[in-house]
């Protein structure tokens, strides 16, 4: 996954309206990843899971995908 750079600000001056955008942008796309990734976390299933790593990977991906349409 490429991970795109937020422009950061410089001493002594504010970000552009088109920094501050970006900035804002990319803010709202990853905080349904990282709440998700938080709840799974959270869940007790996934601590004392006893089947393969496989099944744990399409589990995850189906929490996390319902967590999202929440």
């Amino acid at each position: 996954m490429i991970q795109a750079e937020r422009p950061k600000r410089r001493p002594h001056h504010d970000l552009t309206p088109t920094d501050q955008t970006l900035n804002r942008a990319l803010s709202c796309t990853r905080v349904p990843v990282e709440r998700g990734a938080a709840r799974l976390k959270c869940r007790r299933i996934f601590r004392h899971a006893r089947c393969s790593p496989n099944r744990m990977t399409s589990i995850a991906r189906a929490v996390l995908t319902l967590e999202r349409h929440r």
